[in-house]
């Protein structure tokens, strides 16, 4: 709680009239009081630098980029001067939206929101999460918060597998994709007509630079990452 006693909000939303509603909700609860509002992410991003309330509430969606980006930015700048706070002075960022969206969801934890909600709740439901997320709660679903790091650590994985990938020369990328297919060595090298020996030196190449050892493993490899794209 802030020394005021009262929790200052900054709000975010490029439609006026959702504001002025948002705001009327707000100011109707004696512990909230609205410390400035913005209907752009560049507004934003310099009003709540100027204003440092407690909570942002911000649109997803806005004209000129997305809440998301101005959360990313505004906890940037929070993690790059709390060293020099006496206290934890940071500003808590609640998105709100009007669809239920996976990636929305994924971005806006990794950008360091406190909070997801979607703009069916009600006056009350929302002075509730402001009140939470002021309090340092976090209002992501534990489920949802699993399931959307789990799909960052998949990302992280394929990442991962791409840069081996980028470690094989052209030709290497050829044959393996053949292996995948499920070429033997004298099929590859009558595919590209080179010798079954020049391509046992390639396979034993490409295996090195996969940290691989055996064909079957490289196989398994490539239909992974074709899965992956196909999804």
């Amino acid at each position: 709680m802030p020394e005021s006693g009262r929790t200052r909000v900054y709000l975010v939303d490029d439609h006026e009239i959702v504001r002025r509603g948002v705001r009327d909700m707000l100011t109707a609860d004696p512990g909230l009081e609205i410390a400035g509002e913005a209907g752009t992410a560049a507004d934003a991003i310099t009003g709540i630098a100027a204003a440092r309330p407690d909570v942002a509430i911000l649109d997803v969606r806005l004209p000129d980029g997305s809440g998301i980006e101005v959360c990313r930015e505004v906890r940037s700048r929070d993690e790059s001067v709390r060293s020099a706070r006496s206290r934890d002075e940071s500003v808590r960022c609640l998105m709100l939206t009007s669809y239920a969206d996976d990636e929305a969801l994924l971005a806006s934890v990794v950008a360091g929101a406190s909070g997801y909600v979607l703009k069916g709740l009600t006056g009350g439901e929302l002075v509730h999460a402001v009140h939470q997320v002021a309090a340092g709660d976090s209002l992501l679903d534990p489920a949802d918060t699993r399931r959307v790091l789990d799909r960052l650590r998949d990302r992280s994985t394929d990442s991962a597998r791409d840069e081996r990938l980028g470690a094989l020369s052209a030709q290497e990328r050829t044959i393996l994709g053949l292996i995948g297919e499920g070429l033997t060595n004298r099929a590859i090298g009558e595919r590209l007509h080179l010798a079954e020996k020049t391509v046992k030196n390639y396979v034993s190449g490409l295996l090195g630079k996969l940290g691989m050892e055996r064909r079957s493993q490289a196989a398994a490899y490539i239909a992974r990452i074709r899965a992956a794209h196909d999804d």
